[in-house]
This record gives C-alpha cells, sequence and structure tokens, in this order.
C-alpha cells in the first residue's frame, strides 16, 4: 500500500535520488516518475487509510504511511494477539518532517473561544494525554513529564537527533506545478 498523497511520495522518490525534496521545478518534479513508476507493481493499492488495518491483520507486509496511522495499526495487532509485528522506519536518506497545527481564522465567529480551546489543549496535562493516546509527538516540553516514558523513548515517535537532522518539510506546489504534479500522480496510480 502506497499513500494517496504525491506530495508526500513525489519529494521522498526526489529525495532518493538526491534531488531537492522541495523543488517546484517541473523538470526535477519529472525525475520521480521513473522512481515510483518502477515500484507501481509492488503497490497492491493506493489508499491513505486502509493500509492501516491491513497491516494490522497482516494482509500486507509493508507500506507507505504516516507515523500515527503505522503505530496505531501497530497497536491494533499487539490487542488482536496475531503474531503481527510491526515496526515504523524513516528511509536512510530521510524523511519528510511534519507537525499538525491549530490555527484560528481572521474572521472566526468566537476567537475568544478558539484561544481558550487552543490554552487548554496546549496545557501539558492535556496535550500529554492526546499524545498518550494518538501517539503524535507534541511540541510542548513541559508536558513531557505526563506522556508515557516508553512513547518518549520509541524513536518513530521522537526520533534521535541524526534522524531529525535528516528530516526535510516541503512547501505547496504553485498552481501550475499542481497541475504537472496531479497527472504525474495519475500516470504513476494508473500504470501508463
Amino acid at each position: 500500500h502506497f499513500l494517496d498523497a504525491p506530495a508526500e511520495l513525489i519529494p521522498a522518490a526526489l529525495k532518493y535520488l538526491g534531488e531537492d525534496p522541495d523543488s517546484h521545478d517541473p523538470d526535477v518534479i519529472a525525475k520521480a516518475e521513473p522512481v515510483l513508476t518502477a515500484v507501481r507493481p509492488y503497490i497492491q493499492k493506493f489508499h491513505s487509510s486502509e493500509y492501516i488495518n491491513a497491516l494490522a491483520n497482516g494482509d500486507i507486509c509493508v507500506a507507505v504511511g504516516w507515523s500515527g496511522d503505522v503505530l496505531q495499526a501497530r497497536d491494533r495487532a499487539d490487542e488482536a494477539e496475531n503474531g503481527v509485528e510491526i515496526a515504523y522506519n524513516s528511509p536512510k536518506e530521510g524523511a519528510m518532517m511534519w507537525c499538525d497545527q491549530m490555527a484560528i481564522p481572521a474572521d472566526a465567529p468566537n476567537p475568544d473561544g478558539a484561544h481558550a480551546f487552543l490554552n487548554f489543549i496546549m496545557d501539558a496535562h492535556n496535550i500529554a494525554a492526546a499524545t498518550n493516546y494518538v501517539w503524535y509527538a507534541n511540541g510542548n516540553l513541559a508536558s513531557q513529564e505526563f506522556i508515557d516514558p516508553d512513547i518518549l523513548a520509541d524513536p518513530a515517535i521522537y526520533p534521535d537527533a541524526a534522524t531529525v537532522e535528516n528530516l526535510y518539510t516541503t512547501t505547496p506546489y504553485p498552481s501550475k506545478v499542481q497541475r504537472v504534479v496531479t497527472r504525474m500522480w495519475t500516470r504513476i496510480k494508473s500504470g501508463t
């Protein structure tokens, strides 16, 4: 299974090739197509959530997915005691760094309530509870004393400095480049 997410997988292929994963140059982006096309015969499905249960049940043996999803699959397999062992790894070439963010729209009808919610969720106890539930790291250092020590020690959730050093970020494609990416992704998915 592959994520149905060209904005994630095209940069990964570019990083593998030693190119800038945040390139917006269509000629550079095009270099990812042969790499992804070469692995296409081994991809059972492009989907951005079905791989969770497929991994947990042992229906598939490898997936390109988001860390939190893979860790949910690991937990489900452990709970099912079905003998399926799941591990999350980042490629040695590097991987995309991402984070969930919260924002308040400029025209929000209740900005005071929105600020109250943000203050609530970012409280060290509350954000630690969220991390303990979904296994996503958070940036509130004060919360670490309330996070399950196994989560803090799991490099799939809180990677070591060497892994962090090899992570990259991307920026949204301009609309003309997005059209190029969308067409390329359609060819990759369809195998044409």
